[in-house]
């Protein structure tokens, strides 16, 4: 086996991962990348063991509004690509920068143990079809995603039907002659509950707090292509963006959607205006949280009740790194307490990789924050000043890149940033280690 000593372990190939990589292969930085599937994309790629992807997913974010700047998506990939298109993207991603071969797959790492303080290395164990395996490595930076444990909150009574989360959804024909009841209506639940629409019997969707929807169009155009030349006050911004969507989207409280109880910008909105439609064409029937189940019959908080044959709870994700112990990461509450979300206040050996959420974000945002952790590791290396900076920074305390933005207390929101802020922050760490300022 090659010496690893010297080396990173990189566990993931998804979007994130492949970033890294890219990058540590272009900065000479050595590493050995692992993943558990046989292919690159993570959840992305509807066969991976981990995927959560169903057949209809796509984009909610436009793609010249989510593509890697320097590896823009084709021409004739369309504006809101599926699934599959993405699938594609990230292969034709990793064999133009040669990290196949970087890579060990069908690879399972089972544990990441450090040999003692910072620099000391660490012992990784994985698994593939030869068995089991360990090496030490120099340090290991973790990419394997946010959205494949499925976070299933507890419901009182039993439901006598059948009952999935989201995580397990991946054909409309599932729901072929069944009474649906879809809980959660954040970006999956709405796009699963339009599917069920179509091929359930009859759809319903409960709610437990109100969204802000935006659709896909504006003005003929994708949504998030408008704006930003002029950077607005949040509280004008606000008042604009309010103004443009009751234009395109209208009230949703008229069709039984419940009111937001924060303000826009405080949660993620949901980019998906055919829930509306069918919710205007008696299509779909909101329902309040539930308050139990009781055989196939489900009761609502409002007293109401109605008997379904298939429940999909589309409640979400939560952080779950299996092969560390939570102490490692820093964590805190719902979530590891990161710098920028990526670096560990006392270890410069340890990196967390895409744990970050923020509107308009896109794969790009995600590309720096690996771009400033690869630089800023070959800065310790190399003694430069920045990087001493940022270690002495980042050993300061830990701030969340809000922008001053009063998010939500919900766990989804617990790595939930300002784009603007964060963004800022990281290409200035970026160019201050000597980096470009794309």
């Amino acid at each position: 086996m090659t010496e690893t000593r010297d080396q990173f372990a990189l566990i993931g190939a998804g979007p994130m991962g492949l970033a890294a990589a890219k990058l540590m292969a272009e900065l000479g930085l050595p590493f050995r990348g692992f993943e558990m599937h046989s292919d690159v994309g993570g959840l992305w790629d509807i066969a991976a063991p981990r995927s959560t992807m169903y057949e209809s997913a796509h984009l909610i974010s436009s793609k010249r509004m989510t593509e890697f700047t320097d590896f823009p998506m084709r021409d004739e990939v369309a504006e809101y690509p599926s699934h599959r298109e993405m699938a594609r993207y990230f292969r034709d991603f990793a064999k133009r920068y040669g990290l196949y071969d970087r890579y060990t797959f069908n690879a399972e790492v089972l544990s990441c143990t450090p040999l003692g303080g910072d620099g000391e290395g660490w012992t990784v164990r994985w698994r593939d079809a030869g068995g089991e395996h360990e090496a030490v490595f120099a340090g290991v930076m973790i990419a394997n995603g946010t959205l494949s444990e499925p976070n299933l909150p507890a419901f009182k009574g039993t439901f006598a039907g059948e009952f999935i989360h989201a995580a397990q959804y991946k054909s409309a024909t599932q729901f072929d002659g069944k009474r649906v009841l879809v809980i959660g209506a954040g970006n999956s639940g709405c796009d699963i509950a339009v599917d069920a629409i179509h091929h359930g019997a009859s759809c319903d969707l409960s709610m437990r707090r109100g969204y802000y929807f935006v659709p896909k169009y504006v003005f003929g155009r994708p949504a998030d292509t408008l704006g930003g030349a002029i950077k607005l006050p949040m509280w004008l911004k606000r008042r604009v963006d309010a103004m443009i969507l009751g234009w395109f989207v209208g009230n949703p409280q008229k069709y039984g959607f419940p009111k937001p109880d924060y303000r826009l910008y405080e949660s993620h909105p949901v980019v998906n205006s055919l829930v509306l439609y069918h919710a205007g064409h008696g299509d779909l029937t909101i329902r309040p949280d539930i308050d139990r189940f009781d055989g196939q019959t489900v009761h609502f908080k409002d007293g109401s009740h109605a008997d379904y044959d298939m429940i999909l709870a589309a409640t979400g994700y939560k952080l779950d790194y299996p092969f560390i112990d939570r102490a490692e990461l820093n964590w805190q509450g719902d979530a590891p307490h990161l710098f920028l979300n990526a670096m560990h206040p006392a270890r410069d050996d340890l990196f967390v990789l895409g744990m970050v959420e923020a509107s308009g974000l896109g794969w790009q945002g995600r590309h720096e924050q690996a771009e400033m952790v690869v630089r800023y590791v070959q800065g310790l290396k190399s003694g430069s000043t920045a990087a001493k900076l940022l270690k002495d920074e980042k050993a300061g305390g830990f701030a969340r890149a809000t922008g001053g933005m009063n998010y939500l207390k919900l766990p989804r929101m617990a790595y939930y940033v300002d784009k603007a802020t964060y963004r800022g922050a990281v290409k200035g760490w970026i160019k201050a280690l000597g980096g470009g300022t794309k």
